[in-house]
């Protein structure tokens, strides 16, 4: 009888335990995951936190008022990075594995650079909105990639139109000293390329003056400045780099109305401190700010009011919290996408995400449906184009705030083609790999 007993008991265990694992695998079944890599830590945090803050609200707010993506709840957990490569790697290498992964943002160049072999072996998608590899816009050679909204190469044609423009046409800027005055690491350098076309087609001089991370030391930057007295300076920065900058212009009596930054220079944390010394600079941005549109309303009354919201009130609806929402949008819309071919309920797969993100069509009427009526453009992707819209504004502060300078340019694509494809080309030999075929674009 013991016998007997014991085996049953065994058999009662084995059964609970195989209730158990069928449970588990059900709840997990519903459960769409989504690894958030950030850096709440170092001298990138001030930029970095409201970015993580957007995307985290933004997840909240879709599970408290639809229930998920058709009734999949998103899930997420974080990573810190401090923005260093090697510790991105490692997050990547730790959450790449959960259950009903998505998507990964990587949230620094220099991760990107390092996860674009990995995520292709791992079969996960990378969104790496307006920032990563400018030449992995061409989605037939970059098939995990996505460079959406905006690359370096669109952001420097864009200033340059931009820049010709106010000198009375492109031809005017002949004789003209540029510097840039760029971030030393993949993301500052990435735009130089574009820059050294564009110096050779307009006759301008490109003055090239890197910063050593974290840019809190620029003295020797700004001497340079002062000494070769450039027409216009570019600010490729990030984090402490930008106010650290500025006040350096300031000081050394540069016209801060002849400054002009990438969209990552042009946030609140990057003038609050200066303030009226940084009145007249000049940076792009990809989208607006403020607690006016509706999705920003939604994450108010379904997130923050009830006192779960991510970070502090005032900062929702900022330049790059915005932006994290903007991020994590395109992200859940991959899902929403990939689960109408693939099927509805359903969690997606990361190849089946990556789909998504390859058939996103996102015109004016679906924005304003999802509350991002005036936020940011239109945006459609494709086999070929994994960037969907190359546009964006020139914005200046104005010593206590934000103002829109110019409506949106958009990058002269007679220039970037024959870039990207080239750079790309020269990618895929490097590799060793071909383009890809019709029938995987359709896959």
């Amino acid at each position: 009888m013991k016998i007997r007993n014991l085996i049953l008991a065994v058999a009662a265990v084995a059964a609970g335990a195989s209730s158990m694992v069928t449970t588990n695998a059900f709840a997990q079944a519903k459960e769409q995951f989504f690894p958030l890599l950030s850096y709440r830590t170092g001298p990138y945090a001030p930029n970095g936190v409201p970015w993580a803050n957007g995307k985290q609200d933004y997840l909240k707010m879709v599970n408290a008022r639809d229930g998920g993506i058709n009734g999949v709840k998103l899930t997420y957990e974080e990573c810190e990075t401090g923005y260093a490569t090697d510790r991105g790697v490692e997050c990547y290498e730790r959450l790449k594995s959960r259950p009903g992964v998505a998507i990964f943002d990587p949230q620094a160049t220099g991760i990107t650079f390092a996860l674009t072999e990995k995520v292709a072996a791992d079969k996960v998608p990378l969104i790496t909105l307006g920032y990563g590899l400018s030449v992995a816009q061409d989605g037939q050679a970059f098939k995990w990639n996505f460079p959406l909204m905006g690359s370096y190469w669109t952001a420097a044609d864009i200033l340059i139109q931009h820049i010709g423009k106010k000198e009375g046409g492109l031809d005017k800027l002949k004789g003209k000293k540029i510097a840039l005055v760029y971030h030393d690491s993949p993301f500052g350098k990435e735009p130089i390329p574009l820059l050294q076309e564009r110096a050779k087609m307009q006759g301008f001089d490109l003055q090239l003056i890197p910063v050593t991370a974290p840019g809190v030391e620029q003295k020797s930057a700004w001497l340079q400045v002062r000494q070769s007295r450039p027409d216009y300076v570019l600010l490729w920065g990030w984090g402490v780099m930008n106010s650290t900058a500025l006040k350096e212009a300031q000081a050394t009596g540069y016209p801060r109305d002849k400054m002009y930054g990438v969209w990552w220079a042009g946030a609140e944390p990057d003038v609050k401190d200066v303030g009226e010394g940084a009145k007249g600079y000049n940076a792009l941005t990809l989208n607006t700010s403020g607690q006016q549109p509706k999705v920003i309303q939604d994450i108010l009354k379904y997130v923050h009011a009830k006192g779960q919201g991510t970070g502090p009130k005032d900062e929702v609806g900022s330049v790059l919290y915005t932006r994290g929402v903007i991020i994590q949008m395109l992200s859940n819309e991959a899902v929403r996408r990939a689960q109408e071919r693939f099927g509805k309920g359903k969690v997606m797969t990361g190849e089946q995400v990556r789909w998504g993100m390859e058939n996103l069509a996102l015109d004016q009427k679906r924005l304003d449906a999802l509350g991002f009526s005036g936020v940011m453009q239109p945006l459609s992707t494709s086999c070929a184009d994994h960037m969907g819209s190359t546009s964006a504004r020139v914005q200046t502060w104005d010593g206590s705030k934000w103002n829109f300078s110019s409506d949106f340019i958009q990058a002269d694509e007679q220039i970037l083609k024959p870039m990207i494809k080239a750079g790309a080309d020269k990618y895929l030999a490097d590799k060793k790999m071909t383009r890809r075929t019709a029938a995987d674009c359709q896959s």
